[in-house]
């Protein structure tokens, strides 16, 4: 009996002691939980819905940032011609058209050859200049003819 007992108490365990794994997913899960939300950089926007109506024509026009193909920025503020800004002057007069009133819209049309970085920085000089929201200016897409 003696040499029965002495094999059962060398076999090795079967089990796998889980307790450190379970303690290194805590803390993994934490420091996920913690930069998780610094991470996220964006700009706000309101994106038109699929199926989106024009949008009712009001009093005062909207402000439209227009992106030509080669890059150039023109600001239309309602009044004149678009006439070209680089970024710095897009912000300044995006600042003084939207600081005495909170309802003019503001518009962006680009080109569909711009590179979309270009199109983000219009967007967060607009976004920096008051715009509560920036639309997207979109051509609706032609229909077939059989």
């Amino acid at each position: 009996m003696k040499r029965k007992d002495r094999r059962n108490r060398r076999r090795p365990m079967a089990e796998i002691n889980v307790v450190p794994y379970i303690d290194v997913m805590m803390v993994l899960l934490v420091i996920f939980m913690v930069t998780a939300p610094l991470i996220n950089q964006g700009v706000k926007l309101d994106l038109p819905q699929a199926q989106a109506k024009p949008q009712p024509s009001e009093e005062r026009p909207p402000v439209v940032i227009h992106i030509d193909q080669f890059g150039d920025i023109y600001l239309d503020l309602g009044d004149a011609s678009p006439e070209p800004v680089d970024q710095r002057q897009l912000f300044e007069r995006l600042e003084s058209a939207l600081a005495g009133a909170a309802d003019v819209q503001v518009m962006l049309r680009a080109d569909e050859s711009v590179s979309y970085g270009r199109i983000v920085d219009a967007m967060v000089a607009a976004q920096a200049a008051g715009a509560p929201s920036v639309g997207l200016v979109t051509q609706p897409p032609l229909e077939e003819t059989p």
